[in-house]
């Protein structure tokens, strides 16, 4: 399994489903759906905090000589 392939697709992921919220927001009204930004901001700038909690998205270390 390629772990920069499903970074790749996670920071895709993240952008829509941040855009969406956003979208639902402003069409229904609701301020809860503002939150959108936080998955938004962590797709652009390639950071997710999920990750870093659970080690699962982790780029392979080089092991040390």
């Amino acid at each position: 399994m390629d772990v920069n392939k499903i970074r790749k697709v996670c920071r895709v992921v993240r952008i829509v489903a941040g855009l969406a919220l956003i979208a639902v927001g402003v069409i229904t009204g609701n301020y809860w759906f503002y939150l959108g930004v936080l998955p938004l901001i962590a797709g652009v700038a390639n950071f997710c905090p999920l990750c870093l909690i659970t080690k699962q998205c982790d780029l392979p270390q080089k092991p040390e000589l």
